[in-house]
């Protein structure tokens, strides 16, 4: 078993992964937002996923074990907040949304990560601040426990479009849909529907940053036809997959 590592602080730094790259389980004292400039990035721990485009942030209370994994070229922020300093009160990770403000303060954060004079002190004050009001955003896909549950789970994370009912899966697995039906909610507080779009989402936003067409986003992820998945990802995000698309690739490298 690799050895998790432990650092005391979470650092504040900005830095670019390869696609495909990653940084390893680890955890720190420390609380930290981190935000994909470019690109998208997956958290993961072991209670699931979260997943951010260029427009969210996630943010990982301080002593959660967690890994990075980058989609696409991303552009990491990462910025350590005292474990003592809780603006959101959350104790598991979290989407945010971020607003411009909240992109240019990030921004700010990671670019001087050593500056500790007044000026950089007050910029943290007002990142605070916004992220108090930052809308949370529901990206996140959890890991069951359930053995029957994680067995129909496993099944969709290695094929997305895959379409059966759960009933159908349940045979496949041993369990009813009616049993499948209760742990979903009893487990992973969500419904099926909930929980697979939620999957398909995720992995809709690490195909877009990958350059691949909206169209064959949509087969992939299993939508029955692109108007289907942008329909459902504009009303997750506010904005169309092609802009996501448009988004990943295109931010400024200089911040």
């Amino acid at each position: 078993m690799r050895e998790i590592r432990h650092e005391s602080t979470a650092p504040t730094s900005a830095r670019w992964l390869a696609p495909g790259t990653g940084i390893d389980a680890h955890r720190h004292d420390d609380h930290q937002i981190v935000y994909a400039g470019r690109g998208v990035l997956a958290v993961t721990t072991s209670a699931g996923s979260w997943t951010a485009p260029a427009t969210r942030a996630i943010w990982v209370p301080a002593s959660t074990v967690h890994s990075h994994q980058a989609h696409g070229e991303l552009e990491l922020h990462l910025i350590g907040l005292p474990a003592d300093t809780n603006p959101l009160g959350l104790d598991e990770p979290t989407v945010l949304s971020v607003s411009p403000l909240l992109r240019e303060l990030i921004l700010a954060c990671t670019r001087a990560p050593s500056d500790d004079s007044p000026e950089q002190r007050r910029l943290r004050a007002v990142l605070c601040d916004q992220l108090r009001v930052s809308p949370q955003q529901p990206l996140h896909v959890p890991t069951p426990s359930a053995p029957q549950l994680k067995a129909v789970c496993e099944i969709l994370h290695a094929d997305p479009a895959d379409n059966r009912t759960l009933a159908a899966l349940g045979r496949q697995v041993g369990a009813s849909d009616r049993t499948l039906s209760r742990l979903f909610k009893a487990d992973l507080g969500m419904t099926f529907p909930q929980w697979r779009t939620h999957l398909r989402l995720g992995h809709a936003l690490a195909l877009l940053a990958q350059d691949t067409p909206v169209t064959t986003v949509a087969h992939q992820c299993g939508w029955s036809s692109a108007s289907a998945f942008i329909d459902v990802f504009r009303r997750t995000f506010g904005h169309t997959p092609g802009r996501a698309a448009h988004d990943a690739r295109t931010a400024d490298r200089n911040g």
